[in-house]
């Protein structure tokens, strides 16, 4: 397979860190909020990158883009986050054109979850490819790549089973809650934060406890009654955080923030609290544990919980998994077809040059010339000559750039 298929003058590459080497704190340093992602996206395209999108989630940060060096893309994580070039060695990944590709469509389908089967991350992808978009930081390859990838994660999800049930970070923190507090119908769970975690949460917390004690609290207080009008639960202020907490016994935060904003200084216990951290950063201190009534769950703790179902969809991996092949393979042989085809065009120009001025020698020279005749046959000699040509830079063992340059170079395709 040609690698330099994706671009004749960059190359297409992922670069991040996720769950798999990078613990909570790490990916803290890393994330990108919205601030930040605008940011990035404008120093790209003052330093010239053609093209590119930008995911940060609490299990990862990446960036999917062409350069003419991961090292471009690299720079631009580190000088819009609090990690260093350092930690980035430490932890992260570079792919590059055809691993990056598998990497991409693997993140999309679910199959690199933190949860498998989790399919939350493919809006964010989306989400990513809509802002590098209004900002003029896309061409035609990434909007082919990104539409396969939004084709391969609906077929993953219905042609397989491989999310089947719940899955995803916000299920698996419910799905701990109910496990280990009995009688959780009749608790008291405050939920600080309405993003989209803390939202999915929500949604999961009143399908499965059957709880109608359940209280929002957002630093903006319309979004979480926007969100409580929709399960008819109950909204507080911000500065009631610390009352509300002394009567919870489940607190799940899943703010933004980029700092921690629950410390021990805020909790007055007067029973045992289950807290769950959904956060990236991590917005609980770690000195809460400081109290022996507190219980601090992190969402890397919540990925390890495991049943059956997970383990039953590790047995559709492979028909995922060809269908990321049949679909890569597709754009592969796009990608290749729309490289040469500026070519052949040239080279079909150049040939009917040359047969029309042999044209014109030969209707000089013999009497009677047969036109009509003369023009089928050339230009079937020059359709069979074009498509020889094409058949061989489609081949997957040909290196295209190379016999684009020899093409052009023979036929003096440039002059």
């Amino acid at each position: 397979m040609d690698t330099n298929t994706l671009g004749k003058y960059s190359t297409f590459y992922a670069v991040g860190l996720s769950y798999k080497k990078a613990d909570a704190e790490m990916r803290g340093k890393f994330s990108l909020d919205e601030n930040a992602k605008i940011n990035l996206l404008n120093q790209a395209k003052e330093e010239g990158i053609e093209s590119l999108l930008v995911t940060s989630t609490c299990n990862r940060t990446e960036i999917y883009g062409f350069a003419q060096h991961p090292f471009q893309l690299i720079k631009l994580l580190c000088e819009n986050s609090q990690g260093t070039v350092e930690d980035f060695q430490k932890v992260a990944y570079v792919h590059k054109n055809k691993e990056a590709l598998n990497h991409l469509f693997r993140v999309g389908t679910g199959l690199d979850s933190q949860i498998l089967g989790d399919f939350e991350i493919i809006s964010q992808i989306k989400q990513g490819f809509v802002e590098s978009k209004k900002m003029g930081l896309t061409n035609s390859y990434l909007e082919r790549i990104i539409n396969a990838v939004i084709q391969a994660s609906k077929k993953v999800k219905n042609e397989t089973e491989i999310s089947s049930g719940a899955t995803s970070v916000s299920f698996a923190s419910v799905q701990y809650i109910m496990n280990n507090i009995p009688e959780i119908g009749n608790k008291n769970i405050l939920l600080f934060g309405t993003g989209k975690i803390g939202r999915n949460t929500c949604e999961n917390l009143v399908k499965h406890t059957k709880n109608e004690h359940i209280v929002l609290i957002n630093r903006t207080k319309e979004k979480a009654e926007k969100i409580a009008g929709k399960f008819n639960l109950i909204v507080k202020d911000y500065a009631d955080l610390q009352i509300e907490i002394q009567k919870a016994d489940v607190l799940v935060v899943a703010t933004g923030a980029q700092n921690p904003t629950v410390d021990s200084e805020i909790l007055k216990l007067k029973k045992p609290l289950l807290i769950l951290d959904l956060s990236i950063p991590k917005n609980v201190n770690e000195d809460v544990k400081i109290n022996k009534d507190v219980t601090l769950v992190h969402l890397d703790d919540l990925s390890q919980v495991t049943d059956e179902t997970i383990e039953k969809r590790k047995e559709h991996i492979p028909a995922a998994e060809q269908i990321i092949e049949d679909l890569i393979t597709e754009f592969l042989s796009w990608s290749k077809t729309r490289k040469f085809a500026p070519t052949i065009h040239s080279l079909k120009e150049k040939l009917s040059t040359i047969k029309q001025a042999e044209l014109n020698y030969q209707r000089k020279k013999i009497d009677n010339f047969n036109e009509e005749q003369a023009e089928i046959i050339s230009n079937r000699i020059i359709q069979k000559i074009t498509t020889h040509f094409a058949n061989h830079l489609k081949n997957d063992d040909t290196m295209v750039d190379e016999s684009i340059e020899w093409i052009e170079k023979v036929f003096q395709l440039n002059n």
